[in-house]
């Protein structure tokens, strides 16, 4: 016999005669592993707020959004969907979160003369008056929400000192390009009727 194999027995030797394996589980080791992983989980999540909270504080010059009209007029298109969030025009990673914008939510939005209607179920309503609004455009994505090539419906509307970009999802996408062009067709009207006067 080889030294190697002599060796080989006399571990196995010894193993069976011990009589009993080692422990599988070292309960105490995983436990407090578990606690370490559910503490380092909550840091994280409280960071997150903490930075959300930052956010708002940062955007806080934001002024109060307005409401919709007692009569804003017949409805030229509707829309039920999803409110994915607003940010800075053109910085479509610049989420703003101050006044409930950054709050995602069901949505019904309606286009009348007067402007553009959001009521969202659960968060905060918004009205943007049609001369505030400033254009509209199929695009991929907004913060923290990517889609394919035109998933999205984003409006582009000014408020107080700002330009925002809102994105909307349709429950049927089939009806963005319908929204873009009237929303673009009411903007120039305005915009063509500003500039008569």
């Amino acid at each position: 016999m080889t030294p190697a194999s002599l060796l080989a027995a006399g571990l196995a030797t010894e193993v069976a005669a011990e009589g009993k394996s080692a422990a599988v589980t070292d309960w105490a080791a995983r436990i407090g592993w578990l606690i370490g992983l559910f503490l380092f989980i909550a840091l994280v999540y409280w960071l997150m707020r903490e930075g959300w909270k930052w956010r708002a504080t940062l955007q806080g010059d934001l002024p109060k959004l307005p409401s919709a009209p007692k009569e804003p007029g017949a409805a030229k298109l509707t829309m039920t969907g999803r409110y994915h969030g607003s940010t800075t025009a053109g910085q479509w990673l610049d989420r703003i979160v101050a006044r409930g914008l950054g709050t995602r939510s069901r949505a019904e939005l309606a286009l009348t003369d007067a402007g553009l209607d959001v009521v969202r179920p659960g968060a905060n309503d918004f009205f943007v008056p049609a001369v505030r609004l400033r254009g509209a455009r199929l695009d991929k994505g907004i913060a923290g929400k990517v889609l394919t090539e035109g998933g999205l419906l984003v409006v582009t509307w000014a408020h107080g000192e700002r330009l925002i970009d809102s994105g909307f999802r349709s429950d049927r996408a089939a009806e963005h390009t319908e929204w873009v062009k009237a929303l673009n067709s009411m903007i120039e009207k305005n915009s063509t009727e500003g500039v008569e006067r």
